[in-house]
């Protein structure tokens, strides 16, 4: 299977992505900031805005093209006895369970092994082991793949580091992945060897809603709450030593969960159309641009906007989030009016709860379609996705947007055109 990413608005041909599953419902509101939400939320709607967004994913890529996170485990799990002995000596370890639990999980057939994994409960014995992993659902940003590269990144926040144990075993056993690594395409940023901390103890933290393939020669990573300027640099050093891009652009942004990540602030949506948060993209309000290229030369840049024009694209337009205008820009690039990830150029994904931000894609050309619509009418046959051109899709997002991540935090592409 190709494993390829070279931008973000090819046509998306394979994603991995994550239902909402039942650990997501015993979040407590006492625990809710621990674990990286925001609010509690209601799973059985959560779950059913979430196969809405899936449903037209499956209609656009084919259903076996759209890679649930769970199945992924519970095939690594069965593809090989001896890593799966690993990853749950791993877990109890981590989770400083008693000894017996390893045999416990051992016994569990690979399904269910699986389930206890990412939801912490035993079903069977009606017994929690340990907490949830709610953020499992912004597959983004367990890896990225870069050219034809798999990176595996490094969490910023200790609630996610059981992701990233479940990530690292599915892309080293998994029949689909287990390659990379003999061909020398598999970037774990885990590896305490190469990726060490510095000698000033700056750590190693990268998440892959920091990082946007925005062309073959251009990898953008964010420096922001989850991302450290350390882990940039060392990945950057990595990089260009395998020849994978020729710049690494380093976009520095105000360190505050307001904006999380880079994908919070601005995602890419068509070949001459970004979706941006007008303070920081093109204002450049407490941000800037550093251009590292592959010649150890570097680039200065004020805002986003200056690095996209004078370097990349001259003819690229920005479509702001609340029509720039305040208080609406601030409150609908809360909810992910600039989180977006695109089927192909022009056609993507956004929160139906951001109406200013609809009225701006109007003015830039594009239709708008909420999403169950959309589903029901590619279900009965009256529109093709092939026929579908120049369209916002507005997702059903009640509960999926309590989670403070949109359609783009929701996907991890393995492969676009």
């Amino acid at each position: 299977m190709p494993i390829q990413v070279s931008s973000e608005i090819g046509p998306l041909r394979k994603v991995i992505v994550h239902r909402p599953d039942e650990g997501i419902a015993r979040i407590s509101p006492k625990r809710a900031s621990e674990l990286l939400f925001d609010d509690i939320v209601h799973l059985p709607q959560m779950q059913e805005e979430h196969d809405v967004f899936t449903g037209i994913l499956r209609a656009f890529l084919g259903d076996e093209n759209v890679l649930e996170t769970k199945d992924l485990l519970a095939g690594a799990i069965g593809a090989d006895q001896a890593t799966k002995e690993w990853i749950i000596h791993e877990i109890v370890d981590y989770e400083e369970l008693p000894k017996d639990t390893e045999k416990m999980l051992l016994d569990l057939a690979d399904e269910e092994l699986a389930n206890v994994l990412i939801t912490g409960y035993h079903k069977e014995k009606d017994y929690i082991l340990f907490d949830p992993i709610p953020n499992f659902i912004f597959t983004r940003d367990i890896a990225v793949t870069v050219n034809d590269h798999v990176i595996i990144t490094k969490p910023g926040k200790e609630a996610r580091f059981r992701e990233n144990y479940l990530s690292r075993f599915i892309f080293w056993s998994h029949p689909i992945f287990s390659h990379l690594k003999g061909e020398g395409r598999l970037i774990n940023m885990n590896h305490y060897e190469e990726f060490p901390p510095s000698r000033r103890g700056e750590v190693i933290s990268l998440e892959g809603g920091d990082m946007m393939v925005l062309n073959k020669n251009y990898l953008l990573i964010g420096r922001s709450e989850r991302t450290s300027a350390h882990g940039i640099h060392t990945l950057r050093d990595k990089l260009f030593e395998r020849g994978v891009v020729k710049n690494v652009v380093q976009i520095n942004i105000p360190q505050e969960r307001s904006y999380m990540h880079i994908d919070t602030v601005f995602t890419q949506i068509n070949n001459n159309h970004i979706v941006a948060f007008k303070p920081i993209v093109l204002d450049g309000l407490s941000s800037n641009v550093e251009v590292h290229k592959i010649n150890g030369t570097s680039v200065f840049y004020h805002s986003v906007r200056d690095f996209i024009i004078n370097e990349v694209n001259p003819n690229m337009e920005f479509i702001l989030s609340g029509d720039g205008e305040s208080p609406y820009q601030e409150r609908e690039q809360w909810t992910d009016g600039c989180n977006l990830v695109a089927l192909k150029p022009g056609v993507a994904f956004t929160y139906d709860r951001n109406p200013h931000t609809e009225i701006a894609f109007r003015k830039a050309g594009y239709k708008t379609i909420h999403a169950r619509k959309l589903l029901k009418d590619l279900r009965a046959g009256k529109v093709k996705p092939e026929d579908i051109e120049n369209t916002i899709i507005n997702l059903p997002s009640n509960e999926l947007s309590r989670a403070r991540g949109g359609s783009h935090c929701m996907t991890c592409p393995i492969e676009r055109d």
